[in-house]
């Protein structure tokens, strides 16, 4: 074989050995940091809060990535009041579908896993609880129809008011709404071999239940007052996942605190029912401050982000669509008083429509996904006084007569401050208009105090005429 020879199949065998050196650091890179570190891991992640939007999709990546890491433990550090169902059931599917083991914890002491976090509990493969912690009131929240749906057994407040008070759901929506709750968690009860009698109760009778009675009556699994206590209960455990049976090995695993990243934080900071409120707000305001005076750039630039912004946070949030559209009714007619004045009726009516849409924007008689009635109450008051007496004020000033420049010189009255002298076939003088001392032609004689009127202007000079009647011009 030649020199030449043995030189190309050297370089092949070079670029084929930086190639697949390239694969590798890409692939590498391409996981979380976390997965870079050797020996065997436990994440933690803490759920501190209303579940919702950010909080689900916080979840899901994470555990996704845990899952590309091969984690030996996905810890959910639990302490919610409960949240959106659909929030809930995406965190669960997630749950449900992981090829690693899940546990929720319920912790520190004085946590909570109640109402959307008790079906969370039921759904993971693992349910454990800190000392003084509680799970439970799982009944579901009518959605728009103004609280909690009624409980079996009633209550004395309702006696007599209603049909039903015995204690089952009045409507048939309550009674679905109820099934398909009781149906949902039993069967993640019966998935699991948790006690599926009581989580019906939970969600019928809105029972709850304390950590010691929650191991007694077969709902979670152990009671771990910290972190070692927990991975110290489970070493060794079998765990039974969608797809494999694995055995718990967690002596000496290290534990991984999960941070929330940019993404996280800015999600759940605009999903915040009072931001996408704001936001909504300030978009509207930029497009109809760009519309009344275009050419400005920085309203409207500022509008279209924070409706985008806006639009975004609220496709996720349960909003009802009747709310919307007396919103912008309620704008539109504000904006038509600022047009066409109409004794208030206009402005009253669009306030009126703006207050009523704001509190009904979001279809959910959760604490945490109300929008507060002060801020409603600023925009509504800004509102008015924005569109109705500034817009409304700029646009009374638009149709008054111009009276300076050019425009406010034309048809102006004037009166001659002496006899005009003949010059180029025109004659010229000085005229007296608005208070000042212009110089003037005309083309017809003109003499001194006579009343004139300014019919166009060449420059600096006025063109004046006489007129038919005599102003009230003094000099």
């Amino acid at each position: 074989m030649s020199d030449y020879s043995l030189n190309i199949t050297w370089r092949s065998e070079l670029r084929s050995a930086c190639f697949f050196f390239l694969l590798l650091l890409a692939a590498a890179l391409s996981l979380p940091g976390h997965a870079l570190a050797e020996g065997r891991q436990v994440w933690l992640l803490e759920l501190d809060g209303g579940i919702g939007p950010a909080s689900s999709d916080y979840i899901t990546r994470n555990l996704a990535a845990a899952e590309a890491a091969k984690v030996e433990l996905f810890i959910i550090q639990m302490d919610t009041p409960g949240g959106l169902d659909k929030s809930m059931r995406d965190i669960i599917r997630a749950i449900l579908d992981a090829d690693v083991p899940v546990a929720t914890w319920v912790s520190p002491g004085g946590s909570r896993a109640a109402s959307a976090g008790t079906y969370i509990l039921y759904a993971s493969h693992i349910a454990a609880m800190a000392p003084a912690t509680n799970l439970g009131a799982a009944t579901p929240v009518a959605i728009g129809g103004g609280g909690p749906l009624p409980r079996p057994g009633g209550s004395d407040d309702d006696e007599g008011e209603q049909e039903g008070s015995s204690g089952t759901p009045t409507t048939a929506s309550e009674r679905k709404a109820v099934n398909d709750a009781v149906a949902y968690i039993r069967g993640l009860a019966e998935l699991r071999g948790r006690n599926a009698d009581w989580a019906e109760a939970a969600v019928r009778d809105a029972v709850s239940l304390s950590a010691s009675d929650a191991l007694e009556k077969g709902v979670i699994d152990l009671i771990a007052k910290d972190v070692e206590t927990l991975l110290a209960g489970l070493d060794g455990r079998s765990i039974t996942l969608e797809r494999r049976e694995v055995t718990l090995e967690l002596a000496g695993a290290e534990v991984i605190r999960i941070e929330p990243d940019w993404r996280s934080e800015f999600l759940a900071l605009i999903t915040d029912p009072n931001i996408a409120y704001i936001l909504l707000m300030i978009g509207i305001y930029g497009l109809i401050l760009e519309f009344y005076n275009p050419g400005l750039g920085i309203p409207g630039v500022t509008g279209i982000i924070c409706l985008l912004l806006a639009f975004y946070a609220l496709q996720m949030l349960p909003i009802s669509y009747v709310g919307v559209a007396l919103l912008v009714i309620g704008i539109a007619l504000m904006v038509t008083e600022a047009f066409a004045p109409s004794f208030g009726v206009f402005g009253i009516g669009g306030a009126v429509a703006f207050v009523i849409g704001s509190v009904m924007l979001m279809d959910s008689d959760l604490p945490g996904y109300q929008i507060s009635l002060p801020l409603i109450a600023a925009f509504a008051a800004g509102s008015l006084v924005i569109f109705v007496f500034s817009i409304g004020a700029a646009l009374r000033a638009r149709r008054h007569e111009v009276v300076s420049g050019r425009e406010g010189m034309m048809g102006a009255p004037a009166v001659a401050l002496a006899d005009f002298e003949t010059r180029d076939g025109m004659e010229h003088g000085r005229v007296r208009v608005h208070g000042e001392i212009w110089q003037a032609e005309s083309s017809a004689p003109i003499t001194k105090g006579q009343h004139l009127r300014v019919t166009g202007m060449n420059g600096l000079v006025v063109e004046v005429g006489t007129e038919a009647s005599p102003a009230p011009v003094s000099d």
